[in-house]
Protein backbone atom coordinates (compact mmCIF):
# COMPACT_ATOMS: atom_id res chain seq x y z
CA UNK A 1 0.00 0.00 0.00
CA UNK A 2 4.62 4.58 -1.20
CA UNK A 3 2.79 4.52 -1.38
CA UNK A 4 1.26 5.46 2.08
CA UNK A 5 0.44 3.08 4.98
CA UNK A 6 3.36 2.07 6.63
CA UNK A 7 2.42 -1.71 6.45
CA UNK A 8 0.09 0.26 4.76
CA UNK A 9 1.06 2.95 3.33
CA UNK A 10 3.75 5.11 3.49
CA UNK A 11 3.07 4.90 -0.06
CA UNK A 12 4.51 3.69 -2.28
CA UNK A 13 7.52 6.12 -3.31
CA UNK A 14 6.98 7.90 -0.09
CA UNK A 15 10.76 8.43 1.20
CA UNK A 16 10.37 7.43 4.89
CA UNK A 17 12.74 8.17 8.16
CA UNK A 18 11.48 7.15 11.67
CA UNK A 19 8.81 9.79 13.30
CA UNK A 20 12.00 11.37 15.32
CA UNK A 21 13.40 12.51 11.92
CA UNK A 22 11.46 13.58 9.11
CA UNK A 23 10.42 11.50 6.76
CA UNK A 24 10.79 10.76 2.87
CA UNK A 25 7.22 8.34 0.19
CA UNK A 26 5.04 7.37 1.11
CA UNK A 27 5.98 6.73 2.90
CA UNK A 28 4.15 8.09 5.34
CA UNK A 29 3.87 5.37 7.90
CA UNK A 30 7.03 2.86 8.36
CA UNK A 31 8.39 5.59 10.74
CA UNK A 32 6.00 5.12 12.69
CA UNK A 33 6.42 1.43 12.97
CA UNK A 34 9.58 1.97 14.35
CA UNK A 35 8.68 3.42 17.50
CA UNK A 36 5.49 1.62 17.93
CA UNK A 37 7.30 -2.13 17.09
CA UNK A 38 10.39 -1.13 19.18
CA UNK A 39 13.55 -2.40 18.72
CA UNK A 40 14.34 -6.60 17.80
CA UNK A 41 15.08 -9.05 20.85
CA UNK A 42 18.74 -8.48 22.78
CA UNK A 43 20.84 -10.31 21.01
CA UNK A 44 18.83 -12.01 18.63
CA UNK A 45 19.33 -11.71 14.71
CA UNK A 46 16.37 -11.11 12.27
CA UNK A 47 17.52 -13.64 10.34
CA UNK A 48 18.63 -16.12 12.91
CA UNK A 49 15.20 -17.14 15.07
CA UNK A 50 17.06 -19.63 16.68
CA UNK A 51 20.01 -19.23 18.20
CA UNK A 52 21.45 -15.44 19.19
CA UNK A 53 23.92 -13.50 17.82
CA UNK A 54 26.33 -12.80 20.26
CA UNK A 55 26.23 -13.24 24.20
CA UNK A 56 23.82 -11.18 26.21
CA UNK A 57 27.44 -9.63 28.19
CA UNK A 58 28.49 -8.22 24.67
CA UNK A 59 27.94 -4.34 24.67
CA UNK A 60 24.61 -2.48 23.82
CA UNK A 61 24.99 -1.20 20.73
CA UNK A 62 26.18 -4.53 19.72
CA UNK A 63 22.49 -6.06 20.97
CA UNK A 64 21.05 -3.58 19.09
CA UNK A 65 22.71 -4.60 15.80
CA UNK A 66 24.08 -8.10 15.85
CA UNK A 67 24.41 -8.80 11.94
CA UNK A 68 26.00 -5.32 10.19
CA UNK A 69 24.40 -3.53 7.54
CA UNK A 70 21.36 -6.06 7.85
CA UNK A 71 19.10 -2.97 8.74
CA UNK A 72 20.77 -0.88 5.76
CA UNK A 73 19.87 -4.22 3.61
CA UNK A 74 16.04 -4.58 4.63
CA UNK A 75 15.98 -0.46 3.50
CA UNK A 76 17.43 -1.39 0.11
CA UNK A 77 14.56 -4.33 -0.28
CA UNK A 78 12.09 -1.89 0.79
CA UNK A 79 13.06 0.68 -1.66
CA UNK A 80 13.24 -1.94 -4.50
CA UNK A 81 9.86 -2.73 -3.82
CA UNK A 82 8.57 0.34 -3.90
CA UNK A 83 9.59 1.23 -7.05
CA UNK A 84 8.25 -2.01 -7.82
CA UNK A 85 4.92 -0.93 -6.64
CA UNK A 86 4.76 2.61 -8.50
CA UNK A 87 6.20 0.17 -11.13
CA UNK A 88 2.74 -1.53 -11.63
CA UNK A 89 0.64 1.55 -10.62
CA UNK A 90 1.85 3.67 -14.05
CA UNK A 91 1.19 0.27 -16.16
CA UNK A 92 -2.23 -0.17 -15.23
CA UNK A 93 -3.73 2.70 -16.61
CA UNK A 94 -6.79 1.36 -17.47
CA UNK A 95 -8.15 1.44 -13.68
CA UNK A 96 -8.75 5.13 -11.82
CA UNK A 97 -6.36 5.37 -9.27
CA UNK A 98 -9.09 5.14 -6.67
CA UNK A 99 -10.04 1.70 -7.95
CA UNK A 100 -6.25 0.80 -7.17
CA UNK A 101 -6.42 2.22 -3.85
CA UNK A 102 -9.76 0.44 -2.95
CA UNK A 103 -7.93 -2.90 -4.25
CA UNK A 104 -4.61 -2.37 -2.03
CA UNK A 105 -6.91 -1.25 1.02
CA UNK A 106 -9.02 -4.93 0.41
CA UNK A 107 -5.34 -6.59 0.38
CA UNK A 108 -4.19 -4.92 3.58
CA UNK A 109 -7.22 -5.59 5.08
CA UNK A 110 -6.86 -9.33 4.82
CA UNK A 111 -3.74 -8.96 6.84
CA UNK A 112 -4.53 -6.63 9.28
CA UNK A 113 -7.15 -8.00 10.74
CA UNK A 114 -6.25 -11.89 11.96
CA UNK A 115 -2.82 -9.60 13.34
CA UNK A 116 -5.16 -7.36 15.44
CA UNK A 117 -7.04 -10.17 16.41
CA UNK A 118 -3.98 -12.06 17.40
CA UNK A 119 -2.41 -8.88 19.33
CA UNK A 120 -5.81 -8.43 20.96
CA UNK A 121 -5.87 -4.62 20.46
CA UNK A 122 -9.52 -4.37 19.14
CA UNK A 123 -10.77 -1.97 16.19
CA UNK A 124 -11.55 1.16 17.92
CA UNK A 125 -8.99 2.10 20.06
CA UNK A 126 -7.82 4.49 22.86
CA UNK A 127 -10.76 6.83 23.53
CA UNK A 128 -8.66 10.04 23.78
CA UNK A 129 -7.10 9.26 20.50
CA UNK A 130 -9.72 8.06 17.85
CA UNK A 131 -10.02 11.34 16.31
CA UNK A 132 -6.29 10.84 15.99
CA UNK A 133 -6.83 7.87 14.27
CA UNK A 134 -9.75 8.90 12.06
CA UNK A 135 -7.40 11.75 10.48
CA UNK A 136 -4.51 9.29 10.12
CA UNK A 137 -6.89 6.90 7.93
CA UNK A 138 -8.50 10.07 6.11
CA UNK A 139 -5.09 11.84 4.82
CA UNK A 140 -3.42 8.67 4.82
CA UNK A 141 -5.56 7.23 2.29
CA UNK A 142 -5.93 10.70 0.83
CA UNK A 143 -2.05 10.64 0.13
CA UNK A 144 -2.06 7.07 -1.32
CA UNK A 145 -5.17 8.16 -3.90
CA UNK A 146 -2.99 11.25 -4.82
CA UNK A 147 0.34 9.06 -5.55
CA UNK A 148 -1.56 6.68 -7.66
CA UNK A 149 -2.68 9.20 -9.54
CA UNK A 150 0.34 10.80 -9.86
CA UNK A 151 1.89 7.89 -11.26
CA UNK A 152 -0.22 7.83 -14.19
CA UNK A 153 -0.27 10.90 -15.57
CA UNK A 154 3.41 12.18 -15.19
CA UNK A 155 6.80 10.41 -15.71
CA UNK A 156 7.26 7.74 -13.03
CA UNK A 157 11.27 9.44 -12.19
CA UNK A 158 9.17 13.03 -11.47
CA UNK A 159 6.40 11.50 -8.93
CA UNK A 160 8.67 9.72 -7.16
CA UNK A 161 11.27 12.80 -7.01
CA UNK A 162 8.65 14.82 -5.60
CA UNK A 163 7.23 12.58 -2.76
CA UNK A 164 10.81 13.41 -1.22
CA UNK A 165 9.61 16.72 -0.40
CA UNK A 166 7.93 15.01 2.32
CA UNK A 167 10.12 15.60 5.46
CA UNK A 168 10.03 19.28 4.86
CA UNK A 169 6.50 19.36 5.24
CA UNK A 170 6.60 17.13 8.18
CA UNK A 171 9.11 19.92 9.78
CA UNK A 172 6.35 22.66 9.02
CA UNK A 173 3.68 20.77 10.52
CA UNK A 174 5.54 19.93 13.46
CA UNK A 175 6.58 23.26 13.80
CA UNK A 176 3.02 24.78 14.05
CA UNK A 177 1.22 21.86 15.99
CA UNK A 178 3.68 20.19 17.64
CA UNK A 179 5.88 23.22 18.85
CA UNK A 180 9.37 21.23 17.53
CA UNK A 181 11.97 24.02 16.68
CA UNK A 182 11.98 24.64 12.80
CA UNK A 183 15.73 26.34 12.16
CA UNK A 184 17.10 28.28 9.41
CA UNK A 185 18.63 24.67 8.18
CA UNK A 186 15.00 23.44 8.24
CA UNK A 187 14.20 26.55 6.29
CA UNK A 188 17.19 26.13 3.66
CA UNK A 189 15.93 22.33 2.91
CA UNK A 190 12.14 23.40 2.27
CA UNK A 191 13.91 26.32 -0.02
CA UNK A 192 15.81 23.29 -1.93
CA UNK A 193 12.65 21.40 -2.11
CA UNK A 194 10.84 23.89 -3.84
CA UNK A 195 13.65 24.61 -6.37
CA UNK A 196 13.52 20.90 -6.78
CA UNK A 197 9.85 21.06 -7.81
CA UNK A 198 10.42 24.20 -9.83
CA UNK A 199 12.90 22.31 -11.76
CA UNK A 200 10.73 19.37 -12.37
CA UNK A 201 7.28 21.07 -13.34
CA UNK A 202 9.21 24.05 -15.67
CA UNK A 203 5.98 26.77 -15.60
CA UNK A 204 5.95 27.96 -18.90
CA UNK A 205 6.21 31.39 -17.14
CA UNK A 206 9.62 31.27 -16.02
CA UNK A 207 11.11 28.52 -18.57
CA UNK A 208 9.33 29.50 -22.27
CA UNK A 209 6.53 27.40 -23.88
CA UNK A 210 9.34 25.27 -25.27
CA UNK A 211 10.54 23.63 -22.49
CA UNK A 212 6.81 22.86 -21.20
CA UNK A 213 5.66 19.71 -23.13
CA UNK A 214 5.34 16.67 -22.28
CA UNK A 215 4.32 13.29 -23.57
CA UNK A 216 0.67 13.38 -21.97
CA UNK A 217 0.41 17.44 -22.26
CA UNK A 218 1.67 19.92 -19.75
CA UNK A 219 -1.80 20.22 -18.27
CA UNK A 220 -1.84 16.50 -17.34
CA UNK A 221 1.62 16.86 -16.33
CA UNK A 222 0.53 19.18 -14.33
CA UNK A 223 -1.87 17.95 -12.75
CA UNK A 224 -0.17 15.17 -11.89
CA UNK A 225 2.69 17.61 -10.23
CA UNK A 226 0.04 19.05 -7.88
CA UNK A 227 -1.26 14.93 -6.89
CA UNK A 228 2.25 14.30 -5.94
CA UNK A 229 2.86 17.44 -3.81
CA UNK A 230 -0.43 17.11 -1.67
CA UNK A 231 0.68 13.43 -1.59
CA UNK A 232 3.99 14.73 0.75
CA UNK A 233 1.94 17.28 1.99
CA UNK A 234 -0.85 14.91 3.50
CA UNK A 235 2.07 12.46 4.33
CA UNK A 236 3.66 14.79 6.35
CA UNK A 237 0.68 15.83 8.17
CA UNK A 238 -0.25 11.95 8.50
CA UNK A 239 3.24 11.35 10.34
CA UNK A 240 3.02 14.53 12.64
CA UNK A 241 -0.27 12.77 13.88
CA UNK A 242 1.38 9.26 14.19
CA UNK A 243 4.18 10.99 16.43
CA UNK A 244 1.43 12.42 18.48
CA UNK A 245 0.06 9.62 19.13
CA UNK A 246 3.41 7.78 19.81
CA UNK A 247 3.16 3.82 21.22
CA UNK A 248 -0.28 4.76 23.29
CA UNK A 249 -1.78 3.06 20.15
CA UNK A 250 -0.66 0.44 18.59
CA UNK A 251 0.99 0.24 14.90
CA UNK A 252 -1.32 -2.12 13.63
CA UNK A 253 -4.60 -0.32 14.60
CA UNK A 254 -3.56 2.65 13.17
CA UNK A 255 -3.11 0.61 9.71
CA UNK A 256 -6.76 -0.57 10.28
CA UNK A 257 -8.02 2.66 10.77
CA UNK A 258 -6.38 3.94 7.23
CA UNK A 259 -7.69 0.69 5.17
CA UNK A 260 -11.26 1.13 6.64
CA UNK A 261 -11.55 4.81 6.05
CA UNK A 262 -9.98 4.40 2.84
CA UNK A 263 -11.96 1.47 1.66
CA UNK A 264 -15.13 2.99 2.36
CA UNK A 265 -13.65 6.56 0.96
CA UNK A 266 -12.17 5.07 -2.41
CA UNK A 267 -16.13 2.98 -3.12
CA UNK A 268 -18.02 6.36 -2.10
CA UNK A 269 -15.90 8.26 -4.60
CA UNK A 270 -15.70 5.14 -7.34
CA UNK A 271 -19.72 5.28 -7.55
CA UNK A 272 -19.88 9.07 -7.60
CA UNK A 273 -17.46 9.38 -10.42
CA UNK A 274 -18.86 6.07 -12.30
CA UNK A 275 -15.46 4.90 -12.59
CA UNK A 276 -16.24 1.89 -10.49
CA UNK A 277 -14.82 -1.46 -13.25
CA UNK A 278 -13.33 -4.45 -12.85
CA UNK A 279 -10.11 -5.09 -14.75
CA UNK A 280 -10.89 -5.46 -18.48
CA UNK A 281 -7.73 -8.13 -19.07
CA UNK A 282 -5.76 -10.84 -16.53
CA UNK A 283 -2.74 -8.48 -16.81
CA UNK A 284 -3.75 -6.01 -14.96
CA UNK A 285 -5.86 -8.04 -12.13
CA UNK A 286 -1.73 -10.02 -11.62
CA UNK A 287 -0.90 -6.03 -11.50
CA UNK A 288 -3.80 -5.39 -8.73
CA UNK A 289 -2.25 -8.31 -6.63
CA UNK A 290 1.58 -7.40 -7.03
CA UNK A 291 0.85 -3.66 -5.87
CA UNK A 292 -1.00 -4.69 -2.28
CA UNK A 293 1.83 -7.95 -2.00
CA UNK A 294 4.52 -5.54 -2.77
CA UNK A 295 3.17 -2.80 -0.91
CA UNK A 296 3.14 -4.77 1.90
CA UNK A 297 6.35 -6.13 2.20
CA UNK A 298 8.31 -2.88 1.28
CA UNK A 299 6.59 -1.59 4.79
CA UNK A 300 7.54 -4.25 6.32
CA UNK A 301 11.04 -4.55 5.30
CA UNK A 302 11.24 -0.89 5.98
CA UNK A 303 9.92 -1.57 9.32
CA UNK A 304 12.47 -4.04 10.14
CA UNK A 305 15.68 -1.62 8.92
CA UNK A 306 14.46 1.40 11.10
CA UNK A 307 13.99 -0.75 14.20
CA UNK A 308 17.87 -1.87 14.03
CA UNK A 309 19.58 1.38 11.91
CA UNK A 310 20.36 4.42 12.78
CA UNK A 311 18.22 6.89 11.14
CA UNK A 312 20.54 8.67 9.13
CA UNK A 313 21.88 5.75 7.38
CA UNK A 314 18.15 4.84 6.38
CA UNK A 315 16.92 7.94 5.20
CA UNK A 316 20.10 7.61 2.62
CA UNK A 317 19.77 4.41 1.28
CA UNK A 318 15.86 5.34 1.01
CA UNK A 319 17.11 7.63 -1.57
CA UNK A 320 17.80 4.27 -3.63
CA UNK A 321 13.82 4.61 -4.62
CA UNK A 322 14.82 7.68 -7.13
CA UNK A 323 17.65 5.41 -8.46
CA UNK A 324 15.16 2.74 -9.56
CA UNK A 325 12.57 4.58 -10.46
CA UNK A 326 14.76 6.42 -13.03
CA UNK A 327 16.18 3.13 -14.19
CA UNK A 328 12.52 1.57 -14.74
CA UNK A 329 11.41 5.20 -16.60
CA UNK A 330 14.31 4.54 -19.04
CA UNK A 331 14.14 0.47 -19.52
CA UNK A 332 10.48 0.03 -19.27
CA UNK A 333 8.92 3.16 -20.81
CA UNK A 334 11.99 4.29 -22.74
CA UNK A 335 11.31 7.65 -21.22
CA UNK A 336 14.87 9.30 -20.75
CA UNK A 337 14.87 12.09 -18.09
CA UNK A 338 15.86 15.67 -18.81
CA UNK A 339 18.54 17.45 -17.54
CA UNK A 340 16.21 19.73 -15.50
CA UNK A 341 14.31 16.23 -14.12
CA UNK A 342 17.58 15.47 -12.82
CA UNK A 343 18.57 18.65 -11.12
CA UNK A 344 15.27 18.52 -9.79
CA UNK A 345 15.23 15.36 -8.34
CA UNK A 346 19.23 16.29 -6.68
CA UNK A 347 17.53 19.14 -5.12
CA UNK A 348 14.77 17.16 -3.85
CA UNK A 349 17.06 14.14 -2.26
CA UNK A 350 19.14 16.05 -0.90
CA UNK A 351 16.69 18.54 1.11
CA UNK A 352 15.32 14.92 2.12
CA UNK A 353 18.32 13.65 3.07
CA UNK A 354 19.45 16.98 4.58
CA UNK A 355 16.46 17.44 6.74
CA UNK A 356 16.57 13.58 8.40
CA UNK A 357 20.13 13.97 9.15
CA UNK A 358 19.71 17.21 10.74
CA UNK A 359 16.31 15.89 13.03
CA UNK A 360 18.71 12.71 13.59
CA UNK A 361 21.66 14.65 14.84
CA UNK A 362 19.64 17.20 16.47
CA UNK A 363 17.57 14.07 18.24
CA UNK A 364 21.18 12.46 19.68
CA UNK A 365 22.60 15.10 21.45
Amino acid sequence: MRPEDSAEAAEPGEPVSPLTNEAPPGASEAQAAAETAGTPGRGRCWLCPSPPCGSRAEPEAKKKAPCPGLGLLYTLLSAFLFSLTSLFVKKVQDVHAVEISAFRCVFQMLVVIPCLIYRKTGFIGPKGQRIFLILRGVLGSTAMILIYYAFQTMPLADATVITFSSPVFTSIFAWIFLKEKYSLWDAFFTMCSITGVILIVRPPFLFGSSSSGTEEGYSVHLKGTFAAIGHAVFAGMTLVILRKMGKSVDYFLSIWYYVIIGLLGSTIALFILGEWSLPYCGLDRLYLILIGGLGLSAQVFLTKGLQIEKAGPVAVMRTMDVVFAFIFQIIIFKDVPSWWTVGGAICLVASSIGAAIHRWYDSSK
